[in-house]
């Protein structure tokens, strides 16, 4: 296992995602596949969510088996369970609606291991501001104050763009699908949805905390 491409990856997954695609044309000649066929970033993805798991755990003073059940759900729920039910129904969509056919080649179809990497690759920012620099900001956040809704909901609302973003990223690295920026659009409806939450003093990260802590 490439652990030490894996860091390279998720650093600019989050500083520079569009670098990250450029060389996937020639994973494609060389591996014959769209997919990563080296399990490394995902271990190393798992072991991050882990890690948060047990420090979100000591935060909150859970127990011994607390802390597990806590590991466990991020990793299993949060991160692949979602994660195959999102990498599904884009896969679906993007073999229905979006890719090329060609007469000239065959090979035309969106490979759903293809589709679960862009939600890792996507998730890879979420869990940078969600799970850890949330956390340690987890106090002003939480507070009920204007400033601390318009700093909670704004670190949810940058998490979604990023997802999306990278998720249109990885669509649009693939020659034969047309219109990936339709990734793009959900962003819309959660930029109305940040905008109303801020009007009625909202705040999305104290919501989200006390019930998924609570």
């Amino acid at each position: 296992m490439d652990f030490q491409f894996a860091l390279w990856q998720m650093a600019y997954l989050c500083i520079s995602p569009r670098i990250v695609y450029r060389n996937i044309h020639y994973h494609k000649q060389t591996k014959n596949q769209w997919a990563r066929d080296d399990p490394a970033f995902m271990v190393i993805l798992s072991g991050l969510l882990g890690c948060s798991a047990i420090a979100w755990g000591l935060v909150y003073g859970h127990g011994m088996m607390g802390i597990l059940r806590m590991v466990l759900y991020m990793v299993l729920v949060d991160f692949v369970v979602i994660g195959v039910v999102v990498a599904t129904i884009c896969w679906f969509i993007a073999n229905r609606f979006l890719a090329r056919a060609s007469v000239y080649s065959t090979d035309q179809t969106v490979e759903w291991q293809y589709t679960f990497d862009i939600h890792c690759n996507a998730f890879m920012p979420v869990i940078m501001l969600l799970y850890i620099i949330q956390m340690v900001f987890m106090k002003i956040l939480i507070k009920d104050f204007w400033i601390c809704s318009l700093l909670g909901n704004t670190l949810y609302m940058i998490a979604i763009v990023y997802y999306c973003y990278i998720t249109f990223l990885g669509y649009n690295a693939l020659p034969f699908v047309r219109h990936p920026e339709m990734f793009l659009y959900p962003i819309t409806i959660f930029v109305i949805l940040y905008v109303v939450a801020l009007i009625l003093g909202i705040n999305i990260s104290s919501k989200v905390l006390a019930l998924y802590f609570g």
